[in-house]
This record gives structure tokens, C-alpha cells and sequence, in this order.
């Protein structure tokens, strides 16, 4: 049997009063998923470890069957895979978004929802100004952007940026680790000497940015500055076992995101990474060429990890009309169609749908909480699940699972 799994970064949410206390799983036009979940089985799963912070690096990389304690280092690195800059021993490795502050505060994580080859030049611009034999910055996928410090120390406190949405910048600097402040690891700087280093780099940043030409234009217009760099999630290189090692039934596996986070962690699983024109991590991406790339993928090997980000941004921004959209264009533009082509096929597929993560709106945040996952092969024995959503699949004959368990659950069908 070959295996599929759809994942809606932050596809999960809360009751919403707009929406009559419905989430908007319940509210949204959904008729696949709802199928899906008809003839298939149904269940809920703790992404997040004890010990870490809801993020997507951590989410997906336990989704994928590894054991968190032992493989992670961090954002950093992984999209560093991504983009194709191999690690020293001696780097740490960070996301450095360039995001907006207004007012003393983060209005936005993105930048006003940079383009790449826009945030290219702020990258280059940085580079010149402030890049040295110890810091390089590396221009990655439109606001998310990869930041190196060579003998920096990964004990420090970093706070993720879509987090912290209006919220007054300055407390949110870098900090040591309590029991790292004078510490160092080998050749290594200290964690105070790092984070200082760190936050100089973001001051310093904020005068250069808000004097560039671009920004500048940005401002005449009214339009939100690209105006500051946040670095976080840092790590060294890590150590992950290639999928096929954990999971055998994987013999040739690929990954399709427009993330590099994602791209990043389908590298270091030994996933081959398949290029879709015009994905753009929004709600604009290429929904139809991500599809057709994962059935023509599916069709050569037997397992695939489609990643599509769109209602992760929607549910930051905190905009419900989007966010509703993006799960309705998932539910019509990806997983039915791939449905309708696999259904046929000779060899079974195995989907799964699930979120890594719910990202309320009217939070705007990562929350730890279960997601609803769903999963259909010809011939399964459906449970009583009606509909896909967070409140239906508590019912679930698969129960509350954790972690790696989903993984190994899902190989074995």
C-alpha cells in the first residue's frame, strides 16, 4: 500500500461566536474531508512534547514518527537543508525573519507579506552591512530567512515572532538560558555573549532597514516597513535517521511544501523534495499544481508528504473569510482531487488528513491542543464519525494518540 499525508499547517481552531460556536472545520464547505471521515476512521493527536513550544518545526518532525528529544535542534537548521547551505560543526544556525514594528510593538511577522525576490534585497543589503567572518545572513523564502553565527551558542531564549502578535518588542529580546548565561560549549561563545550579539544585530537592523530605498517607498505608501530582523529558533546541525530506515514499507518518499522548514525536515528524512511553480506558502499557491505533483509523485513511489501552509498565515493574521477559504481550497483543490485519481488505482493508497497544529484567529498563536486526523484506504472498516472536525473525531476509534504513535499506527496500514 502506498501513503499520503495531507497536512493543513494550523488547519485546527476554536469555537468562533461569529460562526454560531462552530470552529471552522465545522463551519467550512468540506465535503471530502467529511467523506473521508465517513469511510474511514478518525482520531486525535498531541503533536507537541512535553517540554516544547507548539511549533511547526516540532509538530511535523514528530508527525513524521521521530522522537523529538532526540533529533531536535531547532528552526534554524532544518531550513538551512532547505535552502541548501551545509552546516559547520562550529554554526548556529537561526529563522531570522524580517518582520514590522509599529509603535513599539510586532504588528506583523511577515513584513507585510514580503516577496522574495523583494526580501532578497534586504537580505543582500543586510549582509553588506552587518555580515562578518562570525554572521552571514541567507536569503530564504519571502519574510523567512536564515541567519548563521559561526561559535554561537544554541542555549538562549527566543521569542517566535507570530507569537507575539502587538505586543511591545524590547521584552521580547534575546535572553540566556538561566543555567547558560556564562556557559560555553567548546569553542563556543557563552549563551549572554550570543544573545547580546544577537540583539545587537536586531537594533542594528531596525536603522539600516527603515533607511533603505524600499522601505522608504513602503512608508510614502502607507504600506506596512519591512523594519526589523527576528532571529529565533536556533540550533546546531542534527542527527536524523532517513525515513526508510524507521519506516522499511518507504522506499522512495517525497515532500511538497512551499516551506523550508518543511523542505528542510523531508531532507534530513531522506524525502525528495518536488517543485511545484507558483506555491507560495499563502492562500494564492498553486493548489491544483500541488495535486497534480503529489498523484504524478505517488505514482512512482509510495510515500508522500504534502504540506500546504495556507490557513497557518490566514489564522495569524487573524482573518476568518480567508482561513475559511483556505480549508474549503484544500478540502476541493487538493484532496479531492487526489482522492478521485487514487481511489481507482491498483495499488491502494492510504490518506491521512490532519493539521499540525490548530492557530485559533482570534488567537493568532500556536496552541498546544490535539488535532483531528483522519484516515481512509479501500476496504477500511469505518468507526461512527460523521464529519471531520475538532469536535466529531474526539469520537474517533483511534482514541487520542501522541506523537510518533500516529506514524507508526499509519505505516503499518
Amino acid at each position: 500500500m502506498k501513503h499520503i499525508i495531507i497536512l493543513g499547517d494550523g488547519m485546527a481552531d476554536h469555537p468562533v461566536e461569529r460562526l454560531g460556536g462552530k470552529t471552522l472545520l465545522q463551519y467550512a464547505n468540506t465535503p471530502y474531508m467529511n467523506m473521508l471521515a465517513k469511510n474511514g476512521r478518525t482520531g486525535r493527536l498531541m503533536t507537541i512534547p512535553e517540554g516544547f513550544l507548539p511549533g511547526s518545526e516540532v509538530a511535523n518532525t514528530a508527525i513524521l514518527g521521530y522522537n523529538l528529544n532526540q533529533v531536535y535542534e531547532g528552526r534554524g537548521p532544518l531550513e538551512a537543508a532547505s535552502i541548501g547551505y551545509d552546516m559547520s560543526n562550529d554554526d548556529l544556525a537561526l529563522r531570522c525573519n524580517i518582520v514590522c514594528l509599529n509603535n513599539g510593538t510586532i504588528k506583523s511577522h511577515h513584513g507585510g507579506h514580503l516577496k522574495t525576490e523583494e526580501s532578497d534585497v534586504l537580505i543582500q543589503y543586510l549582509n553588506e552591512h552587518l555580515g562578518n567572518d562570525r554572521v552571514k545572513f541567507i536569503t530564504g523564502i519571502q519574510y523567512r530567512h536564515l541567519l548563521i553565527i559561526k561559535g554561537g551558542n544554541k542555549h538562549i531564549v527566543c521569542a517566535p515572532p507570530h507569537d507575539h502578535p502587538n505586543e511591545a518588542w524590547q521584552p521580547l529580546l534575546v535572553k540566556p538560558e538561566t543555567t547558560w548565561a556564562d556557559k560555553a560549549e567548546r569553542d563556543r561563545m557563552t549563551a549572554q555573549e550570543t544573545a547580546q550579539l544577537l540583539n545587537d544585530l536586531i537594533i542594528q537592523s531596525q536603522q539600516l532597514l527603515t533607511e533603505h530605498p524600499f522601505n522608504k517607498e513602503r512608508a510614502k505608501r502607507g504600506i506596512d516597513m519591512a523594519n526589523s530582523i527576528w532571529p529565533w529558533s536556533g540550533g546546531y546541525r542534527p542527527s536524523m535517521k532517513p525515513l526508510g530506515e524507521m519506516y522499511p514499507q518507504i522506499t522512495k518518499g517525497s515532500v511538497i511544501s512551499a516551506v523550508d522548514l518543511i523542505r528542510g525536515i523531508g531532507k534530513y528524512a531522506g524525502l525528495q523534495r518536488v517543485e511545484v511553480e507558483g506555491i507560495t506558502g499563502l492562500a494564492d499557491t498553486n493548489y491544483e499544481g500541488k495535486a497534480e505533483a503529489a498523484i504524478r509523485t505517488l505514482e512512482t513511489g509510495d510515500f508522500v508528504f504534502l504540506h500546504i501552509e495556507a490557513s497557518d498565515e490566514a489564522g495569524h493574521d487573524g482573518d476568518l473569510e480567508l482561513k475559511l477559504k483556505t480549508i474549503e481550497n484544500l478540502d476541493s483543490r487538493i484532496i479531492g482531487p487526489i482522492y478521485n485519481k487514487v481511489k481507482e488505482w491498483i495499488e491502494p493508497v492510504c490518506i491521512a488528513v490532519l493539521p499540525d497544529h490548530p492557530t485559533p484567529i482570534e488567537i493568532r498563536m500556536h496552541v498546544k491542543e490535539p488535532v483531528p486526523f483522519l484516515i481512509w484506504y479501500p476496504g477500511i472498516i469505518p468507526d461512527n464519525v460523521q464529519t471531520y472536525d475538532e469536535a466529531s473525531c474526539v469520537c474517533g476509534s483511534y482514541g487520542l494518540l501522541y506523537l510518533e504513535q500516529f506514524m507508526n499506527i499509519f505505516m503499518k496500514l
